[in-house]
């Protein structure tokens, strides 16, 4: 029986894959460092900052690194201040899970400060009962544990929940919980998602296949 809706942040809540990419685009400029966007999908959806400076530029003391994660993320933030949007049908699925009573809660790889960015300029800073950080937990995405931990603090098992993800990190994280996975394709292929797990694999929240998935789910 469905007791708990999990969303991830970015490439979920709103497709935020493209103005990340350009801010790390431009700060890794700095570095002499060209990217493109497949080495982005590769190397970078879905994954901890930290994991990412130090695999692409391990000759960065953890403070320098740490520096670099901070200005990245600010960029992002003005870059995105003026339009960043809810990924459609997404008011309508909260909603919908608010009349049936679902807990709905936020499992994120991004830092506090994007976090809180998000959900503000989204209008949705009372929407989730709370919002798990890969930051501060032992393991982030792509390990089980932020969804291990999602569903311990609701106190629901596994089966109760179902996730929305859209990056091959985030997907390995819900799928080794054990939790049903809708893949969101914003920012990678739909057979990339369902070779991983995912249940089905959507575009945004009007898809007509999710609802009939979510009403079989309610028991």
């Amino acid at each position: 029986m469905l007791k708990a809706i999990l969303y991830d942040l970015d490439g979920t809540l709103a497709n935020t894959d493209p103005v990340h990419y350009q801010a790390w685009q431009e700060m890794l400029r700095e570095y002499d460092f060209e990217i493109d966007p497949d080495f982005y999908q590769k190397k970078f959806s879905g994954r901890l900052n930290v994991d990412i400076v130090h695999d692409l530029l391990p000759s960065l003391t953890d403070a320098e690194g740490r520096d670099l994660s901070d200005r990245k993320e600010a960029l992002f933030r003005k870059k995105a201040q003026q339009t960043l949007q809810p990924l459609a049908g997404l008011t309508e699925l909260i909603d919908w899970a608010n009349r049936h009573h679902l807990h709905q809660v936020v499992v994120t790889n991004a830092p506090e400060a994007n976090a809180e960015f998000m959900l503000e300029t989204l209008h949705f800073t009372q929407t989730f009962e709370f919002v798990i950080l890969g930051d501060n937990l032992a393991h982030g995405k792509p390990h089980p544990f932020p969804y291990q931990t999602a569903i311990e603090r609701l106190e629901i098992e596994a089966q109760n929940a179902i996730t929305f993800e859209d990056s091959p990190s985030g997907v390995r994280s819900s799928v080794a919980a054990e939790i049903e996975t809708v893949g969101v394709a914003t920012s990678h292929p739909p057979e990339a998602l369902r070779q991983l797990g995912v249940a089905i694999a959507i575009e945004d929240f009007t898809d007509e296949r999710l609802l009939p998935l979510l009403q079989s789910r309610l028991g």
